[in-house]
């Protein structure tokens, strides 16, 4: 195994954002309020005004920032954070952003959720939720796609490419030399799979979380698959199941099938680009400055 120089110690693993207890509570909170604005309609009682908390995404929105910028303020507090990792988030939630628009429109063809899988996978679960709700949020300004429908997709996004920042095998990138085998990682084309694997599946709960924010506010006296406020759990979940089928299905498989194609044709050079990329950073690395002592 690869030891640092005079230590005798395993060389440390570079990774853009490390998670540590802090970082972890922040995004255990920011997840909970996600649950709690995605699914709370599904447990509320006859009496409920659902209708009335449909313009409340503001209130979510702002609220969302916040839990954010807590979740970057625990990721600085633990070190894991730094002038290296901020320059290499904008960079790719820019190009995330610019990647959207492509195909906007058209059977989900959407390229950048291809990219969200593989920064995530490279960088980290803190990196991945950042980047995904940065991007998101960069791309509602770039098309114009601002609304209320916003701070769910920024949740949702910041699930998607975290999940693939917590697929196993990863252990963040090994410094400049080490064998891939002494790290005992998921490499070549199995990973390439297991991303391809994923991205399918995490494209369809994408789309399945989405719905899910705009749903309960459907009439219900328009479509036989709404929203009914106060019916039994089970019931609403079989018309959303069947909202899920008719509305959304098309769209999905068109996401999910794309994010497998640029998965297994453009992933492996892009994870090499961006393993050699933040291997040369060393995030984690102290900065030091040369010159002469006084």
């Amino acid at each position: 195994m690869k030891t640092a120089p005079g230590t005798g110690r395993p060389a440390r693993q570079a990774r853009a954002v490390r998670l540590g207890p802090r970082s972890v509570v922040a995004l255990l909170l920011v997840s909970a309020v996600g649950v709690a604005a995605f699914g709370w309609p599904l447990l509320a009682g006859p009496s409920s005004q659902v209708s009335a908390h449909a313009q409340d995404a503001p209130w979510l929105f702002a609220g969302l920032l916040l839990l954010l910028v807590g979740v970057v303020a625990a990721a600085v507090s633990e070190g894991g954070v730094g002038p290296k990792a901020v320059a290499m988030l904008g960079v790719l939630a820019a190009t995330g952003a610019a990647l959207r628009p492509i195909g906007a429109g058209t059977a989900g063809i959407e390229p950048m959720f291809f990219l969200m899988v593989l920064s995530g996978r490279v960088l980290g679960p803190g990196f991945g939720f950042v980047l995904g709700s940065v991007t998101m949020f960069a791309s509602a300004l770039l098309t114009g796609g601002v609304g209320p429908w916003m701070p769910f997709q920024m949740l949702s996004m910041g699930w998607f490419t975290m999940g693939a920042g917590l697929l196993p095998g990863a252990m963040g990138v090994p410094p400049a030399r080490a064998k891939p085998r002494a790290w005992g990682r998921l490499r070549g084309r199995a990973e390439v799979l297991m991303l391809a694997a994923y991205g399918f599946l995490a494209a369809f709960a994408y789309g399945t979380v989405m719905n899910l924010a705009g749903w309960p506010f459907l009439d219900s006296l328009s479509s036989s698959v709404a929203f009914q406020a106060g019916a039994p759990l089970h019931e609403n979940l079989v018309r959303f199941l069947a909202y899920c089928l008719a509305t959304s299905l098309g769209w999905d498989l068109g996401r999910a099938a794309l994010t497998v194609v640029l998965t297994v044709t453009v992933g492996p050079a892009l994870l090499r680009a961006l393993r050699r990329a933040t291997r040369r950073a060393a995030f984690e690395a102290p900065v030091t400055f040369e010159g002469t002592e006084p």
